[in-house]
Order: structure tokens, then C-alpha cells, then sequence
């Protein structure tokens, strides 16, 4: 696969709200049975970027679906450089982000780490755990590979500091909807739609929404505010339930159509 040139991903879903499209970005947790085929599937059925998880025994931040497809990647053998290795033989022509913690890229070397997740073809990365205090070291052997950094910002954020983070994230401002972990909500919080209004008026990057986002009416409603949504548990659910890639493209052509009526 070819490698992403630097800023194709905020290129990417610039693209798509210049043009009055809602970004659609499903996240794939890698290692489970299949899921290379399920982000190709996505990419296919409308998706405007996948992100793709890579497995670590921490999650701090993953609810229960997206914990347990992690726990059994890993029993299955799921490493950084195998995920990776799998990753640069995917066949896709949207932007691909990889979502981990960072004592895997810690553990494997901040350099080396960026540096493979170039080589596999994905153009920007999230350190879920990652805190803006500390983000310097990372970010600079991102950049120094033109690896896209996208940093989360939580409905709590001060002005002064989801500014900054606006400031510093690439790629995109992941807003994240919900306090907590990931996982599916019966219905869109009201905090979904306040922190992304509030993002939108601090940037001119595009806004997508996470965390609690899981049908297509709660993907509508956040993104009649933000420029797109991730949707995480409710598509690795769909992976561990067995449906398999083709469950994971009928779901993201769902959410595709829910946008496109915006």
C-alpha cells in the first residue's frame, strides 16, 4: 500500500465538509477474526476514514464491547508490529488512523513506532491515554514522520485548554461525547451536541464526534453539529456477535444514509 503523504487525513475530511458531507469514521478493533476485510468493507460502503485499534491489556477508556474484542485479539496474538504488518497489506483508498495507548508506542520505542505505522500506510494516530501535558515527545516523532496526532476533548475542558487542544490536534478534534468509557447509549447526551459547539467555535479543523454515538439517529444528531461522527462499539459489536465484515458494512450504510439526509 502506498504510503499517506503528511496532512491527507484533515485533507481528506476537509474535503468532505467543504462539500457539505458528514464525516463518517468507524473504528475496527484489530486482531479479532476478519478485520481486515471489515475495514476494507467499510471503506467500501461509505466510510470517509476507519480508525483501527490496536489491542493493549489497559484500556482505560473502552467499555465493555470494545474491551472484550481487545482481550480477545490479544489471546489471539494481536501485536503492535503484527496489527501493523496486516495494516500495509489493506486494500483502501480512505485515510486510516490507528487508536491505542500509549505504553505500546512507549514500549516499542516513540520513534520506531510512528515510523511503522507510516510504513503500513496509516496517516495519523490517537494515544487515547495521552494527556496534553505530556504529548511533546510523541508528537514530535510524529511529526517527525508525518504522522497525524489527534487529540481528544472532553465535555469538562476548560475553554483555555480545549483551546489548546484545538491548537495541537491534527487531523481532526475528536469530541468526546460522553464522560466515561465507549460503549452504546440508547440515546445522544446533551453533552454530545455542547462540546461539539463548543469545539466548532474554537477551530476551523473538522469536528467528529465519539464516544455514545451508535444508531443512526444518535449519529444524525451529533453531527447536526459537528462535521461527522466515530462509531466504535456498535461496530466491533457486530464483529463479535459474528456477523462479520458484511454486518459492519450494513451498519456503516445506515449511518451513511442518516448523514447524507442532514
Amino acid at each position: 500500500m502506498k504510503l499517506q503523504t503528511p496532512g491527507r487525513l484533515e485533507a481528506a475530511l476537509g474535503a468532505c465538509v467543504a462539500g457539505g458531507r458528514k464525516c463518517l469514521v468507524p473504528y475496527i478493533t484489530a486482531g479479532l477474526p476478519d478485520w481486515g476485510r471489515a475495514v476494507e468493507a467499510a471503506a467500501d460502503a461509505g466510510a470517509d476514514a476507519v480508525e483501527i485499534g490496536i489491542p493493549f491489556s489497559d484500556p482505560v477508556m473502552d467499555g465493555p464491547v470494545i474491551a472484550e474484542a481487545g482481550e480477545r485479539a490479544l489471546r489471539a496474538g494481536a501485536t503492535p508490529p503484527g496489527v501493523l504488518a496486516e495494516a500495509a497489506r489493506l486494500d483502501v483508498d480512505v485515510p486510516l488512523v490507528a487508536m491505542t495507548y500509549y505504553n505500546l508506542a512507549h514500549h516499542m520505542g516513540l520513534e520506531r513506532f510512528a515510523s511503522e505505522t507510516v510504513n503500513a500506510g496509516i496517516c495519523g494516530a490517537i494515544m487515547a491515554d495521552l494527556p496534553l501535558e505530556e504529548l511533546d515527545p510523541w508528537a514530535e516523532a510524529a511529526s517527525q514522520v508525518g504522522l497525524a496526532t489527534v487529540l481528544l476533548a472532553a465535555p469538562t475542558g476548560s475553554e483555555q485548554r480545549l483551546r489548546a487542544i484545538c491548537e495541537r490536534s491534527e487531523g481532526f478534534v475528536y469530541a468526546v461525547g460522553v464522560l466515561g468509557v465507549t460503549g452504546e447509549r440508547d440515546r445522544l447526551a446533551a453533552s454530545a451536541l455542547e462540546i461539539a459547539g463548543r469545539l466548532k467555535a474554537l477551530t476551523s479543523k473538522p469536528v467528529l464526534t465519539g464516544v455514545g454515538i451508535s444508531s443512526p439517529s444518535s449519529a444524525a444528531g451529533a453531527a447536526s453539529v459537528s462535521d461527522g461522527v466515530v462509531v466504535g462499539s456498535a461496530m466491533v459489536r457486530r464483529l463479535l456477535e459474528g456477523q462479520g465484515p458484511d454486518g459492519v458494512a450494513r451498519l456503516v450504510e445506515e449511518l451513511r444514509a442518516a448523514l447524507d439526509s442532514l
